[in-house]
C-alpha cells in the first residue's frame, strides 16, 4: 500500500496521513494487507488456488489459477472475460484469498469460476489505459443521448472492459427504464457491446465520491464496503432531531454513520428505566423531555411549566414504583439531585494579554501626556544674514 505521497515509508502511509484510506488509487479502500503473507503452509499443503482480483472502483471477483502461476498481490493479470478478456490486478492470494471466500461467497464453487489466462505484458496494459482514458468522453455522450431519448435516468459511470470490445454502463433510475433504443444508439456510436447495470443511489455516491457535513471524504467511496440499512430509529435512540436534510447524506439516504454509535446508546439505553409513562405527583403530571444516557440523567417538566427537573435513572424508577404502590410523592424536587459545584482553577487572563484592545489605552495615555514642544529659536547666524539683507 502506498501512492506517490506516501511510499516513501516502506509501505507505511507517511504523505497523506490517513492510514490507507486516501483513495488516491494506489491505497484505496480495495487495497488488502496481506497478515498471513510471512506464515508458510504446512509441509504437503498446496495453495489455494483461487484468487482475489479488484477491477475499477468497488468491484472484486474471485478467479481460478488453473495455469498454476507465480503470482504475487498487485500483479496485473488477464483474466478470462468470455467473450473477449480483462485486465485487473491481484488483491489476495493463499490462504487470504481463501478466507475471503469464506466471508464473502461461501456458498462459491472452484470449478464454476473463470480462469486466469497470464500475466498482463505491456501492450495489453497500454490498451487497457487507452480504455480508461476513453471512459471520460464516452459518459458525456451516453448521457446526451438517454437526454435526446427523454429517459428519466442518470447515466453516472462507465467501464471499458480491457480488450475494448465491450462498455459497462451504470445508472441509476427510480423505475423501469425502456432502454432498448438507448443500447440500439450507444451501439451504433461507440462500436462496441453495451451492458446497462441499475444501482443504488448508495453505490453511485461511493463511485463519485464528495465531501461529507463532516469535512472528510465520503465513507463509502474511502473505506466502507457494505451498505447496512438505516431506519430513523437509530435518530431517535440518539435523540437527534429527525430533520432530513441533516440526517440525509450526499446519496439523499439517510447517513450510513447514523448507524456508527447506535450499539453504544443501545447498551447505555438498556440501563435506563423506561420513559414512555408520567410521573405522578401531589404537584401534578410530570412528562419526560429528555435524556442523556451517558451522564445518566432524565429530565421532567410539569404541564404547563417550563422549567426542568433533573433526575437519575434510580430517582425515576423509584418514583415508578411508588406510583405503582398508589403513593404519590410531593414534589419532584425532593428527588433531585443537587451536586455541590467544584470551582475549577484553570487559565485565567491575569495581565489582559487576550484583550484586542490592549495597547489602545496605553497609547491615548502616551499622546496626552506628551508636552507641547517649544518654537525653535533662530540660530545667531540666521540672525545676522537677516540684518545683512
Amino acid at each position: 500500500m502506498g501512492c506517490a505521497s506516501c511510499s516513501s515509508g516502506g509501505g507505511t502511509p507517511k504523505g497523506c496521513k490517513n492510514n490507507g484510506t486516501c483513495s488516491s488509487g494506489g491505497c484505496n479502500k480495495l487495497e488488502v494487507y496481506d497478515w498471513l503473507a510471512n506464515i508458510s503452509l504446512p509441509s504437503g499443503q498446496t495453495q489455494f488456488d483461487l484468487v482475489e482480483v479488484r477491477f475499477k472502483n468497488a468491484r472484486k471477483a474471485f478467479y481460478r489459477n488453473a495455469e498454476q502461476l507465480q503470482l504475487q498481490t498487485g500483479d496485473v493479470v488477464v483474466i478470462d472475460a468470455n467473450p473477449g478478456w480483462d485486465i485487473g490486478v491481484v488483491s489476495a492470494l493463499g490462504e487470504l484469498a481463501r478466507i475471503q471466500v469464506k466471508k464473502k461467497a461461501p456458498q462459491l464453487k472452484a470449478l464454476e469460476c473463470k480462469k486466469i489466462l497470464r500475466i498482463a505484458n505491456q501492450e495489453e496494459i497500454d490498451k487497457w489505459i487507452k480504455g480508461r482514458g476513453l471512459e471520460r468522453d464516452l459518459i458525456t455522450q451516453s448521457r446526451t443521448l438517454a437526454q435526446n431519448l427523454k429517459l428519466d435516468m442518470k447515466i453516472s459511470d462507465v467501464e471499458y472492459q480491457a480488450d475494448l470490445s465491450k462498455a459497462t454502463f451504470y445508472y441509476t433510475a427510480e423505475g423501469r427504464i425502456d432502454f432498448r433504443q438507448l443500447i440500439k444508439d450507444m451501439a451504433e456510436r461507440f462500436r462496441v457491446r453495451v451492458e446497462m447495470r441499475q444501482i443504488g443511489s448508495r453505490q453511485e455516491a461511493s463511485r463519485l465520491g464528495g465531501i461529507g457535513s463532516c469535512g472528510r471524504e465520503l465513507c463509502c467511496s474511502t473505506w466502507l464496503t457494505d451498505f447496512r440499512s438505516v431506519s430513523t430509529s437509530a435518530a431517535r435512540y440518539q435523540q437527534l432531531s429527525l430533520n432530513p436534510q441533516k440526517l440525509a447524506g450526499q446519496c439523499g439516504k439517510l447517513k450510513c454513520c447514523l448507524n456508527y454509535e447506535l450499539d453504544m446508546y443501545l447498551d447505555a439505553i438498556k440501563s435506563m428505566p423506561k420513559v414512555d409513562g408520567k410521573l405522578h405527583t401531589e404537584k401534578g403530571d410530570a412528562i419526560h423531555m429528555k435524556t442523556d444516557v451517558f451522564k445518566r440523567i432524565i429530565w421532567y417538566a410539569y404541564k404547563g411549566e417550563t422549567g426542568m427537573v433533573a433526575l437519575s435513572p434510580e430517582r425515576v424508577a423509584e418514583i415508578k414504583k411508588l406510583n405503582k404502590e398508589g403513593v404519590k410523592p410531593k414534589d419532584l424536587a425532593d428527588f433531585a439531585q443537587v451536586k455541590e459545584k467544584v470551582e475549577e482553577i484553570g487559565y485565567q487572563n491575569v495581565v489582559g494579554q487576550d484583550s484586542l484592545t490592549r495597547f489602545e489605552k496605553n497609547f491615548n495615555n502616551n499622546k496626552r501626556k506628551r508636552p507641547n514642544r517649544k518654537p525653535r529659536k533662530p540660530s545667531q547666524g540666521n540672525v545676522k544674514n537677516e540684518k545683512a539683507n
